[in-house]
């Protein structure tokens, strides 16, 4: 073990979990090297951050610019960064969306988002989805039930949270199979309103429009588009939390895009800012503005290096056609993960957009199989691959490589993947 991570365990509280033992000395593109001068290719992004990928040198070269210039504000002057950036995500972000509230973390502008929705409202009833994950502050952690063990100890959380089944089709939450489905998963909602909680006393409805750390699920279209209905049929304010599908992940700038969603309010971070922390609240402008002076605050939110770095994010995908990238090369990754799963039996399911790909792992039975999914990762990273996992069960494996991945690159991951399944099922 290196000393790095014996004096990081002897001084980092266990609840801040690393995924790998790698201990890095520098990183580009979408490989890191590790103290021995070993290359791994990072199919993580840093949990779906570095979109970018390491060290672009255009964001390099953003962040020292506008360190020489001012590195923080407080709110107390105006910059031009962060109305430029503004503009930026106003271009790019559906028509709905107008203003921003700029904030640190994913967390955090979930946080917000949830504050402007009962602000706005006047209503308290806020409508989450099993198996989703929104952060793990209070009221980030009062939404999320991708795992119990986030809240647990945390009790009692925020009140007038209610949780309805996310449209998990291969394990339907409502015991249905493929082929048998009448979406009894959204009438659930309904059931909602007549038993718990009126609609009239509901403020939003937050839903991650393809699902992150619960699993990687791509919900149907009709779902996504009768929820909709239903939130503007009861003036419900829809918030997208976009935290982990936003810039361009999945083949489009956000996820909501595919399913042709206008939220009232959306929420960003992660790869917003090519590494640095920030995030924001986006919302229809009638909406922001009755946000009103003080209701909601920040001092490190929209800082100006991270802001001026945020817009070179969005000039990089732009400049380099990584969206168009993302599609192509992940039609190629989901077709010849789908014939891994032909092969291999252990596969349960493959599903995904773009860059944002799952491979779920079961027993013979169809049930989770956690420890072989440990196997092939650990396979995976002997053999310079870095992947992580996600799903309740910790069964799924999720490739969520920069943008810029070429297909070549994807290829030498897909090779090693398999590689890294046969040696596991032989037991090695």
């Amino acid at each position: 073990m290196s000393d790095v991570i014996k004096k990081a365990r002897s001084l980092l509280t266990p609840a801040l979990v690393f995924h790998t033992d790698i201990v890095a000395e520098r990183a580009e593109g979408i490989y890191v090297y590790d103290t021995d001068g070993r290359r791994y290719m990072d199919f993580s992004s840093g949990l779906a951050v570095l979109n970018t990928g390491h060290c672009h040198p255009s964001i390099v070269k953003a962040i020292g610019e506008q360190a020489q210039r001012f590195i923080h504000s407080g709110c107390i002057f105006y910059y031009p960064a962060i109305v430029e950036l503004a503009e930026k995500l106003r271009e790019i972000t559906p028509r709905t969306i107008e203003m921003f509230f700029f904030s640190n973390s994913g967390a955090e502008a979930v946080e917000g988002a949830i504050k402007l929705a009962r602000y706005a409202t006047h209503r308290q009833g806020i409508i989450a989805f099993g198996g989703g994950f929104h952060g793990r502050t209070l009221g980030a952690v009062s939404l999320t039930t991708s795992s119990a063990r986030y809240r647990r100890n945390y009790h009692p959380l925020v009140p007038s949270v209610f949780h309805v089944p996310y449209p998990y089709c291969y394990r339907c939450p409502m015991g249905r199979k493929s082929g048998d489905c009448s979406m009894e998963c959204l009438g659930y909602l309904e059931w909602l309103f007549t038993h718990i909680i009126t609609p009239e006393e509901v403020a939003c409805v937050i839903i991650e429009p393809v699902l992150g750390e619960g699993g990687y699920v791509v919900p149907p279209g009709e779902y996504m588009s009768r929820l909709r209905d239903i939130t503007e049929k009861y003036e419900i304010l829809f918030i997208a939390d976009e935290v982990q599908t936003g810039f361009g992940r999945t083949g489009s700038w956000f996820a909501c895009q595919h399913f042709g969603i206008e939220p009232d309010i959306i929420v960003l971070a992660k790869a917003i800012a090519g590494g640095l922390p920030l995030s924001a609240v986006g919302g229809r402008k009638e909406l922001m503005e009755r946000w009103r002076p003080g209701s909601h605050g920040t001092t490190f939110g929209g800082n100006p290096v991270s802001a001026r770095t945020a817009i070179e994010v969005i000039n990089i995908i732009e400049r380099e056609g990584l969206l168009e990238n993302v599609r192509t090369v992940g039609e190629y990754a989901l077709e010849r993960l789908r014939e891994l799963k032909n092969r291999y039996p252990c596969i349960g399911d493959v599903r995904g957009l773009g860059f944002m790909l799952g491979i779920e792992f079961v027993k013979r039975d169809g049930s989770p199989d956690a420890p072989l999914l440990e196997k092939v990762m650990t396979g995976c990273i002997e053999r310079g691959l870095i992947i992580v996992e996600c799903g309740v069960y910790k069964n799924i494996a999720r490739l969520m490589p920069p943008l810029s991945t070429t297909l070549d690159e994807m290829q030498q991951a897909l090779s090693i993947l398999e590689d890294s399944i046969k040696v596991s099922l032989q037991g090695g």
